[in-house]
């Protein structure tokens, strides 16, 4: 990996990463185009990108994430990602497997994009106060079950990979009659300690398995992705927000059939493999 083609991808992640429309997904697609291929650093250059898009939330929603008083709001967090830590330790071997298979990845993308038509008015009743408010009477807009649904709904990510995490906890949200803003805020809060386990958990592998890649040179690619992942991240939060609600969920769910079925074409001409 080059720092152009390293560019690129942290650029794809920071735009992808809370838009539910599957940033790893795209990382998969994107790399046989950029003639990337499969490596423990690439690995770990996703691992890493795919951190630092997260930490624009923690600075985006940092008085929330800051405020102490309300512990009640890291509860619910920690409640909710414990799902996805046992489904994730329990079926390592399906993701990896999962992951390096595209046909499988379109095909969700498809499936997932067909869902988030319907999502609006499927859910266009729930109506719930906005969890970013420091208002302690706002406090109760999830409840601990409701935080443990949610998170068991990011589970469908881990064993559908090209779902997208941020589709899954967003539909898992208004389920739960929660309007698009909170289900959003909640998705946006839960990636944080998701990805934070995940992201441990995948360097301390690559690192086990391969050392070699924490080089020097590596490095410099890494903080790069790192930087330009981070600030792209920062602008994809404010236009998801933005986009869901103007016009809903149905525009990311229109690209999703389009770029799903895309890419069953090239794998079926055999010009992606």
């Amino acid at each position: 990996m080059n720092t152009i083609q390293s560019v690129i991808i942290a650029i794809i992640e920071g735009v992808t990463e809370f838009l539910p429309i599957s940033s790893t997904a795209h990382m998969k697609f994107a790399n046989p185009f950029l003639g990337i291929e499969n490596s423990p650093f690439v690995d770990l250059f996703e691992i890493v990108i795919q951190l630092a898009a997260i930490a624009s939330v923690v600075v985006i929603y940092r008085k929330r994430f800051f405020d102490f008083k309300h512990y009640s709001f890291y509860i619910k967090l920690i409640i909710a990602v414990i799902p996805a830590l046992i489904f994730g330790a329990a079926l390592k071997k399906h993701i990896d497997a999962a992951l390096g298979n595209l046909w499988v990845i379109a095909i969700v993308m498809v499936a997932g994009g067909v869902l988030l038509l319907f999502i609006d008015r499927l859910f266009e009743k729930t109506t719930t106060t906005s969890i970013a408010s420091n208002e302690a009477s706002h406090q109760d807009a999830i409840s601990y079950k409701k935080s443990f649904i949610i998170g068991c709904f990011q589970v469908l990510s881990i064993l559908f990979p090209g779902l997208s995490r941020s589709a899954a906890t967003i539909v898992g949200g208004m389920s739960q009659q929660l309007n698009k803003k909170t289900a959003l805020e909640f998705s946006f809060f839960l990636a944080v300690p998701t990805m934070l386990a995940a992201s441990a958990k995948s360097t301390l592998d690559v690192y086990q398995s391969n050392p070699e890649v924490f080089g020097k040179n590596n490095l410099t690619l890494l903080l790069i992705g790192a930087v330009v992942a981070f600030l792209v991240a920062l602008a994809s939060v404010q236009f998801l927000i933005r986009v869901v609600q103007k016009r809903g969920f149905a525009p990311f769910g229109w690209y999703r059939i389009a770029l799903g079925l895309s890419i069953l074409v090239l794998l079926y001409t055999k010009y992606l493999h």
